[in-house]
């Protein structure tokens, strides 16, 4: 007998993200998508259950025992058990320390003998071990699977879209993603490729078919996870022909869950769960009646970057040449205009936030595919500093505005456009040192992005 929990209170506590009427939504697309992606594998469903957070935890005798466990509950240890699971920040707030309690509560209240999670959950599966006894509650057992890497090399991240496959996707965003993904030849290292055929593609099939042209050896398959991963690591097998499998088998997974989901009621459920962000309208002829395109932070394509190297450029003595690491399979140059503002040894092996999807420009004669996101003073003399990530971000993490994590950037701004000028004109510095736009602060899934102390500066 297994119970799926939708957690709605807790996500409701998770910085209040999302309104209770559209976390009704998303708790009933999430019943629908898994029951269409079990059923797609052949898993029977009558020894399921679903159920709502709120059918429960706003009951009395809950209430009461989140009142009980916060009697005997250290805030160290609270914020400690959260640490992987809720955002850490130096002052957090009190719901994030609620949440580890409420979980360990939840094991209770649904008379469950065993949780089930990824080992992200270790510290709040620690947490409920120690804490459920001392209200005279059973110690439970706690299973854990390993964390599947993202797409870009980093933490699979919900609100780093191109970290992940959604049940959903199109053919053509499987491959978008595919190919974008970080899959360096002979690294098996954080490779989310590998990784969706070992914990996803070779259990349901016990085998991995790789498909390439006779010219390249012909299709081999794999009936051990090991021998694939080494001739990865050996580069017999190309990331092409590895990537290019992966969107075959999983295009195949996908199908069936796509065609229940064309359905007119769970097309209509899918959108008022997940509305699509406004997307640039194709250019019209101009007219009064003309709708505005959005213009979104959700747009831009910003991402951490690493500073690989950092050299004079060779024909302009203001700028610097850079080779910077943005999660890619090759790093990516960039032009900026810092020599008089950071010593070069300040910025090499640095991370930087980099704007990815301005249009690539030659700066005298070299061409720059990014911008370095500065912090700048108002007043004069001019002061500049990089924006810092939190510390423990990878290259590639997307950076995002809070509220606006969801929602694809462009492909490509289009200078005409000015979209990103727009957006810069309510780019600030808080007096907190924190990257905001329109006081919304820029973020990873690690914490916010900021500066060292140029408070009420410009951001560029």
């Amino acid at each position: 007998q297994v119970t799926i929990l939708f957690a709605d209170l807790h996500a409701y506590l998770d910085n209040m993200k999302a309104p209770w009427e559209l976390l009704e939504l998303r708790t009933r697309y999430y019943e629908n998508v898994i029951k269409a992606m079990l059923e797609s594998i052949g898993v029977p469903l009558e020894k399921l259950k679903f159920v709502r957070g709120t059918d429960y935890q706003l009951s009395k005798e809950y209430t009461l025992d989140v009142y009980r466990l916060s009697s005997v509950v250290t805030q160290h240890d609270a914020k400690k058990a959260g640490a992987e699971v809720v955002k850490q920040v130096e002052h957090p707030l009190l719901s994030g320390l609620l949440y580890p309690g409420l979980q360990a509560l939840d094991e209770e209240y649904l008379k469950v003998d065993a949780q089930f999670g990824g080992v992200d959950q270790r510290k709040i599966f620690t947490f409920a071990e120690k804490y459920l006894p001392s209200l005279g509650y059973a110690k439970r057992i706690h299973l854990m699977n390993p964390m599947v890497p993202g797409l870009t090399g980093s933490k699979m991240s919900s609100s780093e879209e191109d970290s992940k496959i959604d049940l959903l996707d199109r053919k053509e965003d499987v491959k978008k993603k595919l190919k974008k993904a970080f899959c360096e030849p002979g690294n098996v290292e954080n490779n989310g490729v590998l990784s969706f055929i070992k914990h996803v593609l070779f259990p349901l099939k016990s085998e991995f078919v790789i498909l390439r042209e006779e010219k390249w050896g012909g299709n081999k398959t794999y009936t051990a996870y090991e021998d694939l991963e080494k001739d990865f690591a050996e580069q017999v097998v190309h990331p092409g022909d590895l990537k290019n499998s992966v969107e075959v088998a999983l295009n195949k997974l996908l199908d069936p869950i796509r065609e229940k989901f064309n359905s007119p009621e769970l097309k209509k459920l899918t959108n008022a769960a997940y509305p699509s962000p406004s997307k640039a309208k194709p250019a019209e002829k101009s007219t009064k009646n003309s709708e505005p395109e959005d213009v979104v932070p959700s747009r831009l394509d910003i991402r951490v970057g690493k500073v690989i190297s950092v050299e004079k450029h060779p024909d302009a003595d203001s700028l610097y040449v850079e080779k910077i690491d943005v999660g890619e399979p090759e790093p990516r140059t960039v032009v900026s205009g810092l020599v008089q503002f950071i010593p070069k040894e300040q910025l090499q092996d640095r991370l930087v936030v980099l704007l990815c999807n301005l249009k690539p420009q030659k700066m005298r004669g070299v061409e720059s595919q990014g911008m370095v996101l500065c912090a700048s003073s108002v007043g004069e003399p001019r002061q500049v500093e990089p924006l810092d990530p939190p510390a423990g971000c990878c290259a590639g993490e997307r950076v995002y505005v809070e509220g606006y994590e969801v929602g694809e950037p462009d492909d490509e701004l289009k200078p005409k456009k000015k979209v990103f000028e727009k957006l810069q004109a309510d780019f600030r510095i808080s007096e907190d040192c924190i990257a905001q736009w329109k006081e919304r602060n820029f973020l990873t899934k690690l914490g916010s992005i900021s500066c060292k102390s140029l408070k009420g500066g410009s951001i560029s």
